[in-house]
This record gives structure tokens, sequence and C-alpha cells, in this order.
């Protein structure tokens, strides 16, 4: 399984100089800790995001290899939403 530092890593290079989503961003993997996004950003501390999405880390590795539809997720309860408007932007 991966660490949170090879899940930053790799968010950390996907979202580049500037994520381009407008708001800001936190994955909340439960026990395993949290990666906040705000424009090119990409930490792991725990503050206040837009919208955040709390998640397993192995559910958020099934999501980024393809193996766990996200709307699936959401339906099932493996993911959850603090904003929906947000994540439907």
């Amino acid at each position: 399984m991966a660490t949170l530092q090879e899940i930053t890593d790799r968010i950390k290079g996907a979202v580049g100089d500037d994520s381009g989503l407008g708001k800001s961003l936190k994955f909340d993997l439960k026990d395993a800790g949290v990666v906040h996004i705000d424009g090119g950003s990409v930490t792991n501390e725990d503050k206040p995001a837009d919208l955040v999405m709390t998640l397993g880390m192995d559910d958020l590795l099934a999501i980024g290899a393809g193996s766990l539809d996200p709307t699936m997720a959401v339906m099932t309860g493996k993911l959850k939403l603090s904003d929906m408007g947000a994540a439907m932007a």
C-alpha cells in the first residue's frame, strides 16, 4: 500500500503549479492523514477547505487505479463529500 507521502507526491505531480480548481480541496484519509490542495500548494496540513472528501486510503488508491468508480463510491458511502455543490462545480 502507498504511504501518505507517496500519495501527496503523486498529487503534487498532477497538480503542478496550479490545480485550476479555484477552490481548496482536502482529502481526509481518516487515520492515514490528510492531503490539502489549494492552488499549486499540496500539503498534509489539516486546515479548512471548500470541499472535504472523506475516504479510506484503499478507496482513494482504487479510484486512482480506475477499479472504483467515484460515483459508486459516493453512492455506497465509501466516499463522503462535505459539499455536493462544490464537488459538482
